[in-house]
């Protein structure tokens, strides 16, 4: 065998397939590498290798485990012992996707995993313990049927148990179960009082012909059903649009009783159970419309002394906003959600109800997750619809079984069941609009989404017993003035509203009269107006406005009425409103501060009064500040090819630096300014010679950079000389740099 180490193997390796390993494992690149040597270090820690295996199939891992039953992390083994492992399996394909991501190296017959690999993958790996050499030529013809059995259960994995026969070390003679008699052997391995582990090599030997147990080696078989994609798209619309319905009746709702921020966070059970009722869901889709809301940007926590959930002035432009924009927000929320609204209603570890937009629900990889059960939906051919979600769970989990962590499988269901409520997916396909939005984002989806839905109608149809429908979708104008005059009482591919007594007045006090109500329904209706409607909208304005108030600001008192006149007959009082209500009381709509401020500009001495007649301090309590808004979560940047190629141009350069001869590199310490003498000669010799220096240095904004530079001029505290990657000519202040390194070059 020829053994090599990572490093070794990683020198040898082209930029090409380099790159594409810090494409496959991004943590490698933060913070840069100095060398290979530093790569490979970073390869094989616990934490980069746990991550790395997080998208391999289960195949790939399985491959991986076997490497460790070979015990490929403590000495290298040849491809042949692999695949002797799989019979006729092929798992070629396997071993290069694991040597792409430097899981795996060596040449064919010397192949080596990280010594790290097995504690981040499996103590146990293909559900075998730990090697007991001694045992490899063991016996098991003379054992009885029972203890048979017992190296059956632990051979089908995990190979260790939990027995009260392990406390007591006992002779072959002396023993009476099982147990006893397989540790008297030597055939089970005490690990404690009460833990007993089956070698690895008796677990070979009862496994027979099968020594890695089941393999899984394809993904299991989904079962799809066609649909049609113009009706998943329509189905998708319709409950686009009941979508943005309820967010805008919860958004009002809100606007004028605002719940109360939980103290620990979120929105309480009464709360929740109100919002249900008033929007006529169930409590599911209430608390997921909160959370929604929430990540949207359409409402916030006042964050004051009794927080409470309020709407924010986002939601008066998305108020304003065609339905498919608005809808396309929504969407963009959802899909972006670091939650699992899925967890609402069950209990934490210590059997406290999980609340909407409770803390607890927070998960960082949740739309990660969410993106990828939408993509192997839009995988699948247009029109294509999964038949039964659990199987697909079992197809991603053979896909990415480390990915999802304990709530893997409940994640599929809750995606499919939420982005049905929000249009993304229907009849469990995914519509158009969803699959643009995975692909373009919401402002193409929002146009995908507009021309999946039906062409607006301009006129509705009025029924005897004062219900209107709507046969579609109402154009913005004419749904605004029915929602106005009529409340909601079903809704679908055609709504059905109810004109009532308060339905009419509401219409009153928006400032509509009776004559504009006839004129709605006669010209927007295509069935005659019922003599019961005529009657119920003229019995409302004989009622309505009879009372009158008035909004007033602030007031002016005074008991003498020319004092009153006087002000009245002022200039200011016109620019200040003011209106006389009583020969001594005058009113205005302005607050009284700058009521009072405007009369005092005028000549006037009035002061402001309280309740009980007691004159006022009226001067400003101090500096005020606008609220803080809700931070987005900083979404990951993904470097560019070239981004990587300059990173691994940099680590070859620090492989030729780390062999240059004649000049270790040199260190300024921070506290010495434009640093020692050594680095000034050093550079200066590399001028003279016109050698290339890896130089690590701080840029302007503080961050950490290195350069390969061959230096044209040192001195006056700069460095002046070309970049060997970009060609270009680049000055660096001398204290900024903070060591440096002659670079070997290819001269004989």
């Amino acid at each position: 065998m020829s053994a090599t180490t990572l490093a070794e193997w990683l020198r040898a390796q082209d930029d090409t397939a380099l790159v594409a390993l810090l494409r496959a494992r991004p943590d490698l690149a933060t913070p840069p590498p100095a060398d290979t040597t530093v790569l490979a270090t970073r390869i094989g820690s616990r934490a980069s290798v746990a991550r790395a295996c997080e998208d391999l199939d289960t195949l790939t891992l399985t491959v991986l485990e076997a490497l460790l039953v070979l015990d490929a992390d403590v000495a290298p083994v040849p491809s042949t012992a692999v695949l002797d492992l799989f019979g006729g399996t092929d798992v070629r394909p396997a071993l290069d996707t694991l040597r792409a991501r430097a899981l795996l190296w060596g040449d064919d017959d010397a192949l080596s995993t990280p010594p790290a690999t097995r504690d981040a993958v499996n103590p146990f790996p293909c559900g075998l313990g730990r090697s007991v050499p001694r045992l490899a030529d063991a016996d098991l013809t003379a054992l009885d049927p029972d203890e048979h059995r017992v190296l059956q259960t632990l051979a089908a994995g995990p190979p260790v148990g939990q027995t009260k026969d392990a406390a007591h070390v006992v002779s072959l003679a002396n023993a009476r179960t099982p147990i006893q008699k397989l540790l008297a052997r030597g055939l089970l391995v005490r690990r404690d009082a009460l833990t007993v582990e089956l070698p690895r090599e008796i677990g070979l030997k009862v496994r027979g012909d099968r020594p890695l147990g089941a393999i899984q080696t394809t993904e299991p078989p989904l079962t799809t059903a066609r649909r049609d994609q113009s009706s998943v798209d329509h189905t998708g619309g319709g409950e686009a649009l009941e979508l943005c319905r309820h967010v805008e009746s919860l958004l009002k709702s809100w606007s004028e009783e605002p719940p109360a921020v939980l103290r620990s966070g979120g929105v309480g059970v009464r709360e929740l159970r109100k919002l249900a009722k008033d929007l006529d869901v169930d409590e599911r889709r209430a608390a997921l419309l909160v959370e929604l809301v929430v990540n949207a940007g359409l409402v916030a926590d006042t964050e004051g002394v009794e927080p409470e959930w309020v709407p924010t002035t986002q939601t008066d432009t998305w108020l304003v906003a065609a339905p498919e924009h608005r809808w396309a927000t929504l969407a963009q929320a959802w899909l972006d959600l670091p939650r699992l609204p899925g967890l609402i209603g069950q209990r934490d570890d210590r059997d406290r109800l999980l609340n909407p937009l409770a803390p607890e629900l927070n998960r960082p990889g949740a739309p990660r997750d969410r993106k990828r059960i939408l993509e192997a939906l839009a995988a699948l051919e247009p029109g294509t619809a999964v038949t039964d979600p659990d199987e697909l769970a079992a197809v991603l989990a053979w896909r990415a079984p480390r990915r999802g962590g304990r709530l893997r499988d409940e994640l599929v269901r809750w995606t499919v069941d939420e982005g049905t409520q929000v249009g993304v997916i229907a009849h469990n396909a995914i519509t158009a609009q969803g699959r643009t939005l995975l692909s373009e984002g919401p402002g193409a989806a929002a146009k995908r989404l507009a021309d999946a839905l039906p062409a607006p109608v301009d006129h509705v149809l009025v029924q005897a017993d004062l219900t209107v429908v709507a046969p579609g979708r109402l154009d913005p104008e004419l749904a605004d003035e029915i929602a106005l005059v009529a409340d909601v009482e079903s809704a679908g591919g055609a709504t059905v509203y109810r004109v009532r007594e308060g339905s009419v007045r509401r219409a009153f006090d928006a400032g509509r009269s009776a004559a504009d109500l006839h004129e709605l329904f006669r010209a927007r209706s295509r069935t005659p107006v019922p003599q019961s409607l005529t009657y119920l909208i003229d019995d409302a304005a004989r009622k309505h406005g009879r009372l009158r108030g008035g909004a007033a600001g602030s007031f002016l008192r005074c008991d003498d009425p020319v004092l009153i006149t006087e002000v009245l007959s002022h200039p200011a009082a016109e620019r200040l409103a003011l209106r006389k209500i009583a020969p001594t009381v005058v009113v205005s709509p302005l607050p009284l501060a700058e009521v009072l401020d405007g009369l005092r500009a005028a000549g006037f001495a009035p002061a402001a009064e309280g309740p009980d007649g007691h004159v006022l301090d009226l001067r400003a309590g101090g500096r005020r500040i606008a609220g803080k808004g809700r931070r987005k979560p900083v979404q990951p940047s993904t470097a560019s090819d070239e981004q990587l190629g300059e990173l691994v141009r940099l680590v070859r350069a620090g492989d030729r630096a780390a062999t240059t001869t004649g000049g270790a590199r040199v260190s300024v310490p921070g506290h010495l300014g434009a640093g020692p003498s050594a680095t000034l000669a050093l550079l200066q010799r590399a001028a003279r010679e016109g050698r290339s220096v890896l130089v690590d240095f701080v840029d302007s904004h503080g961050t950490a950079a290195r350069r390969v530079i061959t230096p044209q001029v040192v001195g006056g505290g700069v460095l002046e000389g070309v970049d060997v990657s970009y060609g270009e000519v680049r000055r660096f202040p001398l204290h900024r740099i903070t060591s440096a390194a002659l670079v070997e070059d290819d001269r004989a």
